[in-house]
Parts: structure tokens; sequence; C-alpha cells
């Protein structure tokens, strides 16, 4: 073979495997681009669900769907509380049923000669607190606990002013139940569910429910000496029921704090038509301590009877005719008041506040010297006086004894 022949026979090999090469390289791309394209194609039409003709849709979008499912059913709790109607129901039922079995060992039946009552067991010394009307018909004191227990108890102190009261059992027989804890009554709102435990008509351990219908209620207590009529200051008003043989037991939230120690109720037949009464917690906090540190209580006495300013009032003092506060109407010679050169009568001086807080009605003003001022303690009064604004300091004596 020439070299001419040797040249053209080089370069058809050359061109031959280049041809087969692009040929390969083709391959290669159509390989590569088809599965691409289709997968692309594929997931357009995965996420357009308007369509009307889609394929049901594939196991990757089945996956993505289920995936909140599998996480619900990691937590049966929530997956039962999203799907049951119930489910806050029961919660609410839950938490009654631990507060009586948290409170209730420390609710006792109190029985006093033919009467009866309730209390609850205040500290690990063995003090119950109670009403003072359940114990003061005098006679021996039985005290019966919810696991059969029947100990008797002695009068550690009363306060009529208050109807509260302290009697004591042996604590080294009780060192097995908790007392109970005492909230802040100051905090409280209408509408709130309270439970009430004790011993209607005797039926001791019983339970009933409902709301706080209203606060800051004045309710009568004891009589003075000179027959005048002492209230009890922030009086809460609940429609749970209470009857004759509640009175002394707890007023509870859903905490298991006591937030007041039932009272009295008001019906004509004498069973709950709606409308109980409870001594706040924040007397008893303030009362309770005295009488078993003394056997009795001095309650801060200002010495004045008096009460919201009437339009015609206003208009004859001078005195806008949306003005709030107290018309004094008299005071009692003697007492604080009266040593303060307070004035009553035909010109009497008017209350809107007392240490810095306003007062707005006579309740403000008795509720915050019963539970924030003690004996021999000095407030400022703000008082309007010929429809000017003075301050007058009043040194606090104790109120006089009562029956």
């Amino acid at each position: 073979m020439n070299f001419q022949s040797r040249i053209k026979w080089l370069w058809l090999s050359i061109s031959v495997v280049l041809v087969m090469m692009l040929a390969a390289c083709g391959a290669a791309e159509t390989a590569v681009t088809n599965p691409i394209t289709q997968t692309i194609n594929s997931f357009t039409e995965e996420v357009q669900p308007e369509t009307a003709d889609l394929a049901p849709a594939d196991p990757v979008v089945e996956t993505a769907v289920d995936t909140p499912s599998q996480t619900d059913s990691l937590n049966p709790v929530a997956e039962t509380t999203a799907n049951d109607p119930l489910a806050s129901l029961f919660v609410q039922e839950e938490a009654f049923v631990s507060v009586y079995e948290q409170v209730n060992p420390a609710v006792v039946n109190i029985v006093v000669g033919s009467g009866q009552g309730s209390g609850f067991l205040f500290d690990r010394n063995g003090h119950i607190v109670t009403n003072n009307h359940v114990v003061a018909g005098g006679g021996q004191i039985v005290v019966n606990f919810d696991n059969g227990r029947q100990l008797p108890a002695t009068i550690v102190g009363t306060d009529p002013s208050s109807d509260l009261a302290v009697i004591q059992v042996d604590a080294s027989t009780i060192s097995d139940i908790t007392p109970v804890n005492l909230a802040d009554s100051d905090a409280l709102k209408v509408g709130q569910i309270v439970i009430a435990i004790g011993s209607p008509f005797g039926l001791q351990s019983s339970m009933t429910t409902g709301i706080i219908s209203a606060l800051d209620r004045l309710f009568p207590g004891a009589v003075g000496p000179d027959g005048t009529a002492f209230q009890i200051p922030d009086i809460i008003q609940t429609d749970a029921a209470i009857n004759p043989g509640n009175s002394g037991g707890p007023l509870l939230n859903l905490r298991g704090e006591v937030i007041g120690v039932n009272t009295a109720i008001e019906s004509p037949v004498r069973g709950s038509s709606g409308i109980g009464y409870a001594v706040p917690s924040n007397i008893v906090s303030n009362i309770v301590p005295q009488i078993i540190a003394n056997g009795r209580v001095e309650t801060p006495w200002l010495g004045i009877s008096g009460g919201l300013i009437t339009a015609e009032a206003a208009a004859t003092l001078g005195l806008p005719a949306n003005q709030n506060g107290i018309l004094i109407g008299d005071v009692i010679a003697g007492s604080p008041a009266a040593n303060a050169g307070l004035r009553g009568g035909s010109n009497p001086d008017v209350i809107i506040g007392v240490d810095g807080r306003q007062i707005n009605a006579f309740d403000d003003l008795l509720g915050y010297l019963v539970q924030q001022t003690v004996v021999g303690q000095t407030v400022e009064l703000q008082i309007l006086r010929d429809g000017q604004l003075q301050t007058v300091n009043v040194t606090l004596l104790a109120r006089p004894s009562s029956s």
C-alpha cells in the first residue's frame, strides 16, 4: 500500500470512530434526559389539584398528607382531646375529683349539743376553723373526720364580729392529715368556679359546686353593747348549694385553696336557693392567728355610721352629682372618729379615701380597716369638708366588745 492509500485508510478509520462516539453520546443524553423530564412533568401534574382528570396521588403525595396523623398517633392524649367533644368536661371533672380527694380529709363535721356544723383543719397543731355561731350555744364538742375518727375538741377563742371561731383537737391523733391552704381573696373575680365541702343536714363529706355570684357584700355581724350593729365586709356570694350544716366549712377554688368560710344562706325555707355567703379568706388569715395567739380578737374601729351620697345630698353639699365616697351619718361619742373631729349630722364630712386608697362605698372602708390595719394604728383619711379636700389622721381603737 502506497503512502496515499495509507492516508485514506487512516482518515476513513477516524471518521468511523467519530460517528460511533457521537452516537454513543446521543444515546447517553437521551437516557439521562427523559427520566428527568418525566419526573418534572409528573410533579407539575401533582401540584395542580384543580385539574379534574388527575390520576390518584402517588405515594410521595400520600406520605406528605399522612405526616400529621403519624405525629398525632405518637400523642394519644392530644388526639383524644382533639376528637372528643367531652374532653374539656372530663378535664373539669378530674379537677373536681382532685380537689375533693385533696381537701376532704381536712374537712370535719362538728357536733355541739343538739346542733352541728362544719370546719376545716387550719394547721398541724390541731386548730380547726369554724363559725362562731356553730359553737356559740355551748356544750360538749365532738369532731368527726371523714375516716371515721371522732375526737373531742375545746374552744380556743371566738370572734362574733366576723362570725369566726377556732376549736382544737389533739394534734398527735391527726398527724396524717394535711391542713388546708388559704388563697388571696382580694384576687377573686365574679364567675370563678368554686367548691363547697361540708356536712349539709349532717350529711358529712358532701361536695357542691357553683360560681362566685358577687363580691364585696356586707353581712350583718354582731351587735355592740350600745346596740350598734356591726357589719362583716367583703363577703363572697355564691350559688354553690349551701345548706344548714355547711356553716364553718370551706369554700374552695379549683386549686383546693380556701377562699372563704361558708357562713349563711338567704332562703325563706332554710334550704339552698342559690344565694350563699362566705367570710373571705383574707379576713380568716387576719382573725384566726389572733384567736390562736390571744383567744380573742381586737378589731380596729373608727366609730361612724354612714352611706352613699345621694343626688339630693350632693346638691345640698355643693358636690358633683356623681361624687363617690361615704357620707358620714353619725359619729359615736368617744370613738376614734369623734376624737379626730370628724363631722356627721346636717353638715357632714364625706370620706373619699384612706391611706391613699379610693373609697367608693362603706364596704371599701370597712374591708380595709378589718383586713389591713391593727388597733393603735393611725390612718390618714381623705375627706371633703364644706366642699374642700382635707386630710385627717385617726388613731384606731378596738371595737367595743360585742355579743
